[in-house]
């Protein structure tokens, strides 16, 4: 049985993650798909982790909640400056589009930066990592990259660091 402190912790990160995705969704309601400005994005989620010049002129920009939260925002911003998407990148239709042979650059402008990355240098591989939400599961993302920077292979796993008492 988890100790008090343990139990404490855990509530009081639990009411932090609450808090990050109630007001995320506060955000998204105050923002709207061809009327809002980059402007309007910028004063809700306030400076983008990266930009992203896309061929057609518009501009994609990066709002991770990564290592803590459990999403990653993309928002487009169309060439006229008003906002024509806004996407949660980490599930399951955005994952299948990591394939063997994809580099870095394009991995990270597929699901935003990552919760974190290990290097293993005798293997000569890289894994990145993203903790996302599958319902009520925590799960998480991993991409292995080769030592030129490509794909080699993904998988999805349990987050287990989240049972119990917090413990890995």
């Amino acid at each position: 049985m988890p100790s008090a402190t343990v139990t404490a912790w855990l509530a009081a990160g639990l009411g932090a993650l609450l808090a990050l995705v109630g007001c995320d969704q506060k955000r998204i309601d105050r923002l709207e798909e061809g009327l809002s400005t980059e402007a309007d994005v910028r004063r809700e989620f306030g400076e983008p982790a990266a930009v992203f010049a896309e061929p057609d002129g518009s501009r994609t920009l990066e709002y991770p909640r990564q290592p803590e939260g459990q999403v990653n925002y993309l928002i487009t911003i169309a060439p006229d400056g008003k906002m024509s998407a806004l996407r949660q990148v980490l599930q399951p239709a955005t994952f299948a589009q990591v394939r063997p042979g994809l580099d870095k650059a394009q991995v990270r402008r597929l699901l935003g930066r990552p919760a974190r990355t290990t290097a293993y240098p005798l293997k000569r591989e890289e894994e990145w990592d993203w903790r996302w939400r599958d319902g009520m599961a925590s799960r998480w993302f991993t991409v292995v990259f080769d030592a030129d920077g490509r794909v080699v292979r993904s998988a999805e796993s349990d987050d287990r660091s989240r049972e119990g008492d917090g413990q890995r």
